[in-house]
This record gives C-alpha cells, structure tokens and sequence, in this order.
C-alpha cells in the first residue's frame, strides 16, 4: 500500500501494476488478529459459547415453534447468568464497563443461531440499553441485576402498527393522575398498538413503552415508561397481548403486539434521566427545547444500530466462508487439465462472484470498528459533546445501511455460488437468507437512516441539526449560500493535484496509472459525495424558490438525497480500510490487506461508473482500464482466498453446512 505521501503506482502499456506484482501469501491469523481489533479476548470468549450451543443450527432436528422459543430463550437466559450479555452495564450491577467489548461480543454471537442473537439484542440490548440510558439510578438499582443476570426478561415497545420510523407520532398515551400520584398507560385505538415486539409473546415480564406524555392537560412529546406485562407468567390486568404469528424468519424470537387498557403504574416507573415529574406533579426537563429533547432520548439507543449492523457483518463472513471453501473443492467442467476438471474458483466469473464481497467485507469490518469505537468514545466520556455524539449519530445509521444491504446481497450470491446444495436447509443458507432479511428494516428502515445522514451532511451538524423535520431541513438548507455546502471540502482540487504527478502530468489522467493509489481511489469517491451533495442543495433551494411547498420538494429531490447519502458513507469505509491498512506493519499481511482495499475502491468506482463517465472523472479507456485491474487482483488473491475466509474465526462446529466444506 502506498503511504499517505506517496506517487500514485505505475504500468507500462502492457498491463497494470498488480498484474507485476509478487505473488501474495496470507496468514489467516494475522489477518484473523486484524479482524478481531482490541477484543479478540471477548470473541474468543464467544466463540466458545457459540460451539456449546452449536444443537441449535441442526436443521436436521424438527421443531415445533413452542419447542423452538423456549430453547432460545434458555439459551438467552444462560448466556445472562454466564456472565456474557453485561460487557457494557457498569460494574456495580453485574457488568463489565466496556461497550465496545459489548457490540464485539454481540456482532460474534451472530455467527451462530440468528433467533438467539435477536433475543439477546432485545432482552440486554433494547430493554437493557433503554432502562440504562433513559433511567436513573433508582431504576438502574432496581432492574439492571436481574436484567443484566437474564433473571428478568423484557421488551422494547417502540414500534406501532401505525407508526413505525416516524416515532415522534406515536399514538400510545401515558398520562400522568396527580390524585394518584401515577401514569396511566392506555392504547387509543389499533393503529397504535405496539406491534412486532421481541420478547412479547410468550416472556416479557416488563416493557419499556414509548408513549406521548400528558401532565396536567399538557402534552409533552414521546417519554418511556416501565410497565409490567405478566406476574407468574399470567398477562396483567389491563394489558392484551397477542402473538404477531409465523414471520419469513426468526422463528425462536417471540414477536407480539400489546394493548393497554388504562394500566396504572407508579410516577417513578417513567425513565426520568431527561424530563421527569417532580413530588409536585409539575413536569420539568434539562432541555427545553421539545424536538432537542426528542433526539436526546432516541441518541442514546445509537448502540442498537451499531450492534445490528455488525451482526448483518458477521452473518455475511458465515455465509462467504462456505461459498468460498465450497468453491475451493468443488470441480465441475474440464477446462485446464484433461485428467482433472477445475475447481469452481479458478474459473474467473466465479472469482467476480464471491472474492469483490470478501475484500467488501474486509472493508466494513474496518469501517464497523470505527463506528463502534466512536460509539465507545462517546458513551465512556463523562459529559459527551454533543457535536460528536451527532456524527455519532449520522455515521452510525450510515454503516448500518451499508452492512445490512451487504449482508442481504452477500448471502443470496453465496447461496446462488453453491448452486442446488446452497439450496438445502442443512447448508444453512435458508436460515441466513430468513433472519437477516429483516436487519435492513430493524432499527430503522435504510432508506429512512440515509435521509437521516443527508440531514446531517446538509446542516453540517449545526446547533439546530436535532430541531428539524425534512420540511425544517428543506427550509434551512434553502437559506443558505450553496456555495457554503460545496466548499466545506475540496475533493475537486484534491483530484487536480492528483493530475499533476500523474506520469505524463495533467495528461495522464486517462493513462492507465493510478489506479492503486488510495489517494486517487478516495479522491473520486470525495469528488462523487460533495458533487452529489451540492446537487441535492441546489435542488432543494431553486425548488423552494420558485414557491414549491417544502414537502413536495423534498419528495421530489428524495432519490437524489440517498444518492448522496449513500455516496458519502461508501467514502467513509473506503477511508476507514486505508487507514487500517496504512497502520499495519511492512510485510505479506499488509499486502494482502492492501489488495483487498484496491479490489473494494476499484469495484466500488466501477459499479458507478456511468457516474464517472457522465461527470468527466472517467474516460472509456480508463473505465476499461479499471476493470482490467479488477480482474488482475482477483487472480492475485485467487491463491489465498481460503485464507481470507478461513481469518473470520467461525468454530467448526458452528459454520456448519458440513456437505459443502467438508
């Protein structure tokens, strides 16, 4: 990999760089060592736990979804009293004080049975993460113990049948009885029963409920109340619960939807760490501003996105490994060898296929390390800028877009790469496909976190960022000078100093040279982000200026929105595999990592190529120039792509799928 100061490499007309490349050689524990990052102790740890478990992916055992739902919830439950869901409560209620021990804990259970992931995410992640955030230490005291030990289980009431990302809007009321000195919870009508709640059909003992607050007449936006489900395993009084039913996948988790019925709980029951009811029955909070308050509440759970993404990660590496050690054994056709037919990978469409999604993956692994690092640096700082815990924010939704769309794609090539065997139930490729599927809508639908990191890249994390609606956004972003959002970067002139020691100077901008220099490689994709995002600006801005309501407009420019979102999160992965990359020592490893990186830049480029083409940041010959380099690193890292595979740490035992590796 070249250095930060580097010239970009160079071919002659013959070829490319990587094509005169010294052969690579990888170690797959040093690469396992750069994927496990600071905790490989703590996936180590999992692992283990994952092979004790490893009964739970046997296709071949017939269950009934009552069988099912109680073996994942023992096993949700031992892995509580096992010590291993408290990695980031404090250590005063059972915990281990590090939440990026949490999120790495949580992303290497995702390599095993996907039902038991999603009910610890709900029971230590969502019910445990919102009375942590959202409560005090009264609450803290009273639950966390037993929560954190898997003795007492419970839900996140979010979600509504008529109200899913727009939470702001919930239905569900909580209104404070000054003569009785408590809340009372009640579901208005059908459109705000909370609906597709973990935990809640057969185990949920108590919920965390979002509801619009009501003190005295007065309504005070979304709050959360604990408020209890069953005693004994019986449903309370006033509280109806019915099960969501048979889901595509996730079979163990117990989804249900809730009805309160005017269910009465004590004042100290609302999780009070923002806005409270004091002894006098007046409400206060420490921020005043509504909106502000809002996005305070919901900032806090930013870890959910963090640990869904990563597992989205981790379900990918299963399912490569298996397509890739299926296609290093399995022959079909004979092509070189009259005596022998080829192994599926030597064949070079096979190669495009699967090794583009290996060097993919390599890249969000670097780029989910990042977010989950800043994510420990917010959450650990005693007061928290609010600048950072934003782009905290922003960036988190972002990677989590990216990896679950990742893992949706991955999974469904790996399955089509191992042909009519993918297709067996044993193979494991049906349970991925069935459980992560729903990762691009959990914790907020992709589309819907892309506007979010629009948002923010428009506003520039401005002090009123958390105060906007799109239609607020809209307006705001009309009111500014254009010039200001372009001019906050400048990828342009980065790339014109990248023409200037081009062999050849300006010309040799469409010379095959370059072309593995990571400073040319995160130019482009700079250059496409602020283009994008300056386009979006001025969209929205002549929209409103001709008289357009903001609504219409935003609807209008919402393609372009995501475009750029998408573009600007592409780039911060690309940065984050460079970075990693440019840390490693000299030798074999960093080749190989360096290579990979150049696989991910230049196919992310060439994937949007007609975008580079029609702005003037590609020539045809350099176009076609980029893709015969792709071809010449995949036949590179033809050799060690068992390897690559082989470093994500997946335990025999649990990968499974025994007919296609062996």
């Amino acid at each position: 990999m070249a250095s930060p100061d580097a010239v970009p490499r160079t071919a002659g007309p013959e070829g490319a760089a990587s094509r005169t490349a010294p052969p690579l050689e990888a170690d797959a524990a040093a690469l396992r060592a750069f994927l496990d990052g600071p905790h490989a102790a703590v996936r180590d740890a999992v692992r283990a736990r994952l092979v004790e478990q490893a009964t739970l992916l046997d296709e071949r055992v017939d269950l009934s979804r009552a069988e099912l739902r109680r073996r994942v919830r023992d096993e949700v439950v031992a892995i509580g009293a096992g010590g291993q869901a408290g990695y980031g409560f404090p250590p005063q209620y059972g915990g281990g004080g590090d939440i990026g021990a949490s999120v790495a804990a949580f992303e290497t259970l995702a390599y095993g049975d996907l039902s038991v992931l999603v009910k610890s995410g709900v029971q230590y992640g969502l019910f445990g993460g919102a009375v942590l955030q959202l409560g005090t230490t009264r609450h803290h005291e009273a639950y966390l113990p037993d929560l954190v030990s898997g003795r007492l289980l419970g839900c996140f009431a979010m979600t509504e049948t008529g109200h899913g990302s727009n939470v702001q809007a919930l239905g569900t009321l909580a209104r404070y009885d000054a003569d009785t000195d408590e809340i009372v919870v009640t579901t208005p009508d059908d459109a705000s029963r909370k609906d597709y709640i973990g935990n809640a059909a057969d185990d949920g003992e108590v919920a965390v409920v979002f509801a619009q607050l009501e003190v005295a007449g007065q309504g005070h936006g979304v709050h959360a109340v604990l408020v209890p489900l069953r005693r004994d395993g019986a449903v309370l009084p006033g509280v109806r619960i019915e099960d969501c039913g048979a889901k595509l996948g996730l079979e163990g988790v117990d989804n249900g939807r809730i009805w309160f019925d005017e269910v009465r709980v004590p004042r100290a029951n609302l999780l009070d760490r923002f806005a409270g009811i004091g002894d006098d029955g007046i409400y206060h909070s420490s921020i005043e501003n509504p909106h502000r308050r809002f996005f305070t509440m919901l900032g806090t759970l930013v870890q959910g996105r963090v640990s869904v993404g990563g597992a989205a990660l981790a379900a990918s590496k299963v399912a490569l490994e298996i397509a890739v050690r299926y296609a290093l054994r399995r022959r079909q056709f004979e092509a070189s060898t009259p005596s022998e037919e080829d192994l599926l990978l030597d064949y070079g469409m096979h190669q495009r296929r699967l090794l583009p999604l290996v060097a993919r993956t390599y890249a969000l692994s670097c780029a989910q390390e990042e977010v989950a690092g800043q994510l420990h640096r917010v959450f650990s700082a005693d007061a928290p800028d609010d600048r950072a815990r934003r782009a905290l924010e922003s960036r988190a939704a972002g990677t989590k877009a990216l990896l679950t769309w990742h893992a949706t794609a991955t999974i469904q090539e790996c399955r089509e790469a191992c042909g009519g065997a993918g297709y067996l139930a044993v193979n494991r490729f049906s349970a991925l496909k069935a459980d992560t599927d729903v990762f691009t809508t959990f914790e907020g639908d992709n589309h819907v976190l892309l506007q979010l990191v629009a948002k923010g890249l428009l506003t520039d994390y401005s002090s009123d960022f958390e105060d906007l609606d799109q239609f607020g956004m809209v307006r705001f972003v009309t009111g500014l000078a254009v010039e200001t959002v372009i001019e906050r970067t400048a990828a342009h002139q980065l790339l014109e100093r990248i023409r200037d020691v081009l062999p050849g100077g300006r010309d040799g901008w469409d010379q095959e040279a370059g072309l593995l220099d990571p400073d040319y490689q995160l130019a482009m994709l700079r250059y496409r982000e602020e283009h994008q995002l300056a386009g979006v600006a001025r969209r929205l801005k002549a929209g409103v200026g001709v008289g357009t309501a903001p609504g219409v407009v935003f609807s209008t420019v919402q393609d372009h929105v995501i475009a750029a979102a998408r573009s600007h999160v592409d780039r911060l992965v690309l940065e984050a595999f460079v970075a990693r990359v440019r840390s490693q020592p000299e030798g074999p490893t960093r080749d190989t990592l360096a290579a990979l990186c150049d696989l991910y830049a230049l196919t992310t480029i060439e994937a949007d190529r007609g975008w580079f083409l029609e702005h003037g940041r590609l020539s045809a010959p350099r176009s076609k120039a980029i893709t015969r380099e792709v071809s010449a690193v995949l036949r590179r890292l033809r050799p060690v792509a068992g390897e690559l595979v082989a470093a994500f740490g997946i335990p025999a035992e649990v990968l499974g799928a025994h007919d296609l590796v062996g």
